[in-house]
């Protein structure tokens, strides 16, 4: 399937629906745009892995609800989480409460930390942009891992974050802009050197 025209005449993703809603304001302003600093890369790495299994409209709901209890993904703040907190967010309806999530956004928030004397986040992960982004027509030529988003896994793995498998990789790419995914024709395609306004 290709762009879906909507009813302001606007041609979009056909995921991101034909009426105004969530999901369309987040394809039109956020989704395939660059974001920049640590937090704002440790929030979406972080909200990629609290959605596998669920909704990407189940998370956004719930995305003010994450920045408050996550510190507003300040990884210091949140590396220094201990038992405490973390039964303090086992325990809070507003986000999702998975044990094992939770836990990586904890270790993951301390591999951040970590991985500043290489870099940073936000340079190692668009160090993984593709030579050859691709230029999709169709929903069906899309894909959900790439080499890239693969090595990316494995380089994140070896620097000790979890919930870091190549298929979420891939929508964190997509999501931040290491390519622009938006399909030929959509009206957001080559938006990617445009900052998100999340």
């Amino acid at each position: 399937m290709g762009p879906l025209v909507g009813d302001d005449g606007v041609a979009r993703c056909p995921w991101a629906g034909a009426a105004p809603s969530t999901m369309r304001d987040y394809h039109d302003h956020e989704w395939g745009r660059r974001v920049h600093g640590e937090s704002a890369h440790l929030e979406r790495l972080t909200l990629e892995a609290f959605q596998s299994g669920l909704s990407w409209s189940t998370i956004l709901a719930k995305r003010p609800a994450f920045r408050e209890v996550f510190c507003g993904f300040d990884a210091d703040r949140v590396a220094a989480f201990d038992d405490d907190d973390h039964a303090r967010l086992m325990a809070d309806a507003r986000i999702v409460r998975n044990r094992l999530k939770v836990s990586a956004a904890i270790t993951n928030a301390r591999a951040t930390v970590a991985l500043r004397a290489d870099g940073g986040l936000e340079a190692f992960v668009h160090g993984f942009a593709p030579a050859e982004p691709p230029a999709w027509h169709d929903t069906d030529e899309m894909a959900t891992t790439s080499a890239e988003s693969t090595a990316l896994s494995k380089g994140l793995k070896a620097r000790g974050f979890v919930f870091v498998g190549p298929t979420t990789m891939y929508a964190l790419m997509e999501a931040i802009a290491v390519f622009d995914p938006h399909l030929v024709g959509c009206h957001a395609r080559g938006s990617a050197a445009l900052a998100s306004n999340a």
